[in-house]
This record gives C-alpha cells, sequence and structure tokens, in this order.
C-alpha cells in the first residue's frame, strides 16, 4: 500500500497552522519551503513541519485532515506539543 501523511505547519513566530496531506511528505515539504505550491502557505511563510502522522490508508488519512481541520486552534497545538514540545521544525529530520 502507498504511504499517505498530514502535517501541520507554522511560521516561524508560530502564529498560524496549515494542515494538509501528502503522499510524498519529503517532496511536499521541499515545495513548501521553495514557496511552490499553496498560496496560504506562501502569503503566511508557513514552512516549518511540526507535526505529521504516517498512513497506509489514504482514505483514514483524508478522515484524519478532515478531523483535524475541525479541531479547536488549542487542540492542535496541545497534539502538536506532545510529541514536539519545543515546537521546532521537524523537516531536517525526515
Amino acid at each position: 500500500m502507498k504511504t499517505s501523511y498530514i502535517y501541520i505547519l507554522s511560521n516561524k513566530n508560530r502564529s498560524v497552522l496549515y494542515i494538509g496531506i501528502a503522499s510524498e511528505l519529503i517532496k511536499r515539504m521541499t515545495e513548501h519551503k521553495n514557496k511552490i505550491g499553496s498560496d496560504f502557505c506562501r502569503k503566511y511563510n508557513l514552512e516549518d513541519l511540526l507535526y505529521f502522522e504516517e498512513f497506509t490508508d489514504i482514505n483514514k488519512a483524508i478522515a484524519r485532515e478532515k478531523q483535524l481541520k475541525n479541531w479547536h486552534k488549542e487542540w492542535k497545538w496541545n497534539l502538536i506539543k506532545e510529541s514536539n514540545p519545543d515546537l521546532r521544525d521537524l523537516f531536517p529530520e525526515l
């Protein structure tokens, strides 16, 4: 099965969050870093990967993305801080 990812990005000030889905996380993150693709991410300089989840079922990934997009901002921050308490950019570790 093909792997899919949901991911959460933020800017340097950690003031805006973006939730996305990708089949190739490294490729998609490289696009975000190079300001390719999402107008929203480009507008708010969202290029720091703070959180991601891996899925083998694309339907589960889509469902999780929709679930997270409906969460309150505080819940999203709590989720991120559980696995990334320092809010560091995870991209270099991929």
